[in-house]
């Protein structure tokens, strides 16, 4: 997964991961494939411990209370996660950055570009584009990637189903 200005593949990959925690390698290694990610090394048991504990750290930031709490939050896992950038170019591929070394297990892949891929999103789209679904029973994470910057639940269901609640109150 090539990371973009806007970050929003690998913030929608750790929400995803983050709502559903993987349970296993191969679970770990199929979402993230699912998502565009290219696994390119063995991913193992530590890595699905390693990513769990990401998880944890980025979901803090999401519900961090203010701006100042989530940019020290964030800057907390770039420093955990992320090393200095350098152009790299693969096989058949045209050059590109990584934001870490070539050694790292996937899980510090992973925390790499969740990392780096959150700090592009809120810089980019704004420090507030992440939250919680704002359904009366749901608590699911999303990264908004509106074009407005007004998403407010973590799926069109749950959107759905809040506007039919409001309509039956009224």
């Amino acid at each position: 997964m090539l990371l973009n200005p806007y970050g929003a593949g690998p913030v929608n990959l750790a929400a995803d991961l983050a709502n559903d925690p993987p349970h296993s390698p191969v679970e770990l290694e199929e979402r993230c494939t699912a998502a565009g990610l290219n696994v390119d090394r063995p991913v193992s048991s530590g890595d699905v411990e390693g990513v769990r504990g990401l998880l944890a750290e980025w979901v803090a930031v999401v519900d961090s209370p203010d701006e100042p709490t989530r940019a020290r939050l964030l800057n907390d896992l770039l420093d955990r996660w992320s090393s200095h950038p350098r152009l790299v170019r693969h096989d058949d591929q045209g050059w590109h950055l990584h934001y870490r070394d070539d050694d790292v297990v996937f899980a510090g892949m992973l925390g790499t570009l969740v990392s780096v891929g959150t700090a592009l999103h809120l810089t980019g789209r704004g420090m507030d584009r992440l939250g919680r679904c704002a359904a009366i029973d749901c608590d699911r994470i999303f990264a908004d990637t509106s074009r407005n910057g007004r998403q407010r639940y973590c799926s069109t269901r749950c959107n759905n189903r809040s506007a039919v609640r409001r309509h039956r109150a009224r």
